[in-house]
């Protein structure tokens, strides 16, 4: 999966995908998972080609924490057809609040897919992708799984390991080189002391770097700016 940024990424899996006929997709990757809280919503990474209007009322209200596809993608690693909704529906297994986001994906014509949830390295990770066609059958899908699915999973969990492993574009402000330098330091052990030296710079401005690279990761301490910038990638760049 060639790119060397997140967005060459993913629109290298859109248009893949679209080829097959899985023309709206939507991955999410947390690295702050606890059991079956995926953590803050600040430290997700979320990509998607789904409008603004379904976004809006699926991820920015919450609703996607009800969606029987994600509760699946949490509990699992695989692939997973989406004929498991319809499983589940005829044997009265679903909670109202998970009928609740079937009606709106009914509703913008996302009816019919599969799912990826990818294994990770920690068990503080975990990311997943769904694959829809808009407005198809599951019958449909479940066709073009069993002419083409190994293909389409390779690619999807190469472009899951290539975006976990490129600088994620959070939230949080980017850091500036210097702030990554002293946190790149700080992670190796060294002290403000230590760093002031081997930088050339006094004890103040180490501290003044720490900080600001504390309020850009919206954090409070220096040892969860140094963990927040290594798992999205922001520290011990190559080049940098």
């Amino acid at each position: 999966m060639d790119g060397t940024s997140v967005d060459e990424v993913w629109y290298t899996l859109v248009q893949s995908m679209a080829e097959y006929g899985f023309d709206r997709v939507l991955y999410g990757v947390t690295h702050s998972r606890t059991g079956t809280f995926l953590g803050q919503s600040d430290d997700f990474l979320v990509l998607s080609n789904h409008p603004s209007d379904y976004l809006d009322a699926f991820i920015r209200t919450g609703a996607y924490v009800d969606a029987p596809m994600v509760k699946w993608a949490i509990d699992n690693v695989g692939v997973a057809s989406w004929r498991h909704i319809q499983d589940r529906a005829r044997a009265g297994d679903l909670s109202e609040a998970e009928l609740r986001v079937i009606e709106l994906n009914q509703r913008h014509g996302l009816i019919a897919g599969y799912s990826i949830s990818f294994r990770n390295a920690t068990v503080r990770t975990k990311g997943a992708i769904g694959l829809c066609a808009h407005k198809c059958s599951q019958d449909h899908v479940d066709s073009i799984w069993t002419s083409y699915g190994r293909e389409i999973e390779m690619l999807c969990r190469l472009a899951h390991l290539k975006l976990t492993s490129l600088p994620s574009p959070a939230p949080s402000r980017p850091l500036t080189p210097r702030q990554r330098e002293v946190l790149e330091w700080v992670g190796v052990g060294k002290t403000t002391q230590d760093i002031a030296l081997l930088m050339g710079v006094t004890n103040a401005t180490v501290e003044k770097h720490l900080r600001l690279a504390r309020e850009a990761l919206s954090v409070e301490t220096t040892a969860q700016a140094v963990l927040k910038a290594s798992v999205h990638n922001q520290i011990f760049l190559s080049g940098s």
